[in-house]
């Protein structure tokens, strides 16, 4: 073998190592719950490593018959930036593991 494949080999082993430590983060990170609050506290929700909303909580004071569409912009609000705290955990998680170097395909 020369060493020109050794080399590459070397990185093959390498990456293969890399894409199951990403692995075996997605999958703690699956369970984990990520919350993010808006309006004061007047929507909290929480999303899980998977990013799918698991929680919603409404203050009661939120609602106001005469003012819908501010209660379903708040929680929009909640659930993309809960959403979005999420990939950034995950994407943080990786980044420990890759060292910041992006590697199409991996996340």
């Amino acid at each position: 073998m020369s060493k020109k494949q050794r080399g590459f080999n070397s990185v093959v082993k390498q990456a293969q190592k890399m894409q199951l430590q990403i692995s075996r983060v997605q999958e703690e990170m699956a369970d984990r719950e990520i919350e993010a609050s808006v309006g004061g506290g007047a929507v909290l929700a929480v999303v899980n490593g998977r990013q799918k909303l698991v929680r919603l909580s409404i203050n009661p004071e939120a609602v106001d018959p005469e003012d819908v569409e501010s209660l379903e912009d708040l929680i929009m609000s909640a659930i993309n930036l809960a959403n979005e705290n999420a990939s950034k955990m995950i994407q943080t998680e990786v980044n420990r593991i890759t060292g910041g170097l992006h590697i199409p395909g991996i996340f």
